[in-house]
């Protein structure tokens, strides 16, 4: 049974989240501050965060950076505001994996969920296999990439999103990478797949600003460089 950490400051949103979470079948533990939720990863483990932005003590974004210096494998679900773009910006940049905007109806976000976890999943079950492209080396079972021979640390999305554009010489367009990277149809708005690459490209490239790695193809998406 996956097990889901809710993370929320208003009591009715997080009872709200662990009872229709409950009923999918998950087992859920919550957390109405950021600082316990931090606590509640040290010394457990979660197939998935469920992180609201605005908490009381720290922010959602603070808890996703705190959480990735020491955790790049679990993934965090973002719950912000409708107007709170610079947050989802931040909060990617931090290393979460995906956002939901409130007010949320529950179908998406137990379709998030859902994809989220049934990804994982599969990257558990995929078999000992090493990509190349270039000086980047992805190996997938061990959640590792190298570049030049030196260690970078991607998030889940990171990771699959930069695993599908080694495969193929070719251009790939936001949709697609994402609709891969959740193995489903329901896939996050576009500028999600932006904020991704960026954070890719803070890791990858030598000059984030000028990519030589990680290019953009006018008009239709991402390729990486082979050589």
């Amino acid at each position: 049974m996956s097990r889901i950490l809710v993370v929320d400051d208003e009591e009715a949103i997080r009872d709200g989240l662990g009872y229709l979470l409950r009923a999918e079948g998950l087992e859920v533990v919550c957390r109405s501050d950021g600082s316990s939720a931090i606590d509640a990863v040290a010394h457990d483990d979660f197939d998935l965060i469920v992180l609201d932005v605005m908490l009381g003590d720290i922010s959602g974004v603070e808890v996703v950076r705190r959480l990735r210096a020491d955790n790049t494998v679990v993934p965090v679900l973002l719950l912000t505001a409708r107007d709170a773009e610079a947050d989802i910006v931040l909060g990617f940049e931090a290393g979460a994996d995906d956002y939901v905007v409130k007010p949320f109806s529950q179908r998406e976000l137990v379709s998030r969920v859902r994809a989220i976890l049934r990804r994982r999943e599969l990257d558990r079950h995929e078999g000992d296999r090493e990509r190349r492209a270039g000086d980047v080396t992805i190996d997938l079972l061990r959640h590792e990439v190298f570049v030049a021979g030196v260690p970078v640390r991607l998030t889940p999305i990171e990771l699959r999103i930069l695993s599908l554009l080694s495969e193929e010489d070719r251009a790939y367009s936001r949709r697609e990478l994402l609709a891969a990277a959740w193995d489903t149809s329901f896939v996050p708005d576009d500028r999600s797949c932006d904020g991704h690459i960026a954070n890719i490209r803070r890791k990858i490239e030598d000059d984030p600003s000028d990519p030589t790695r990680l290019l953009t193809v006018r008009g239709v998406g991402y390729r990486l460089r082979r050589a």
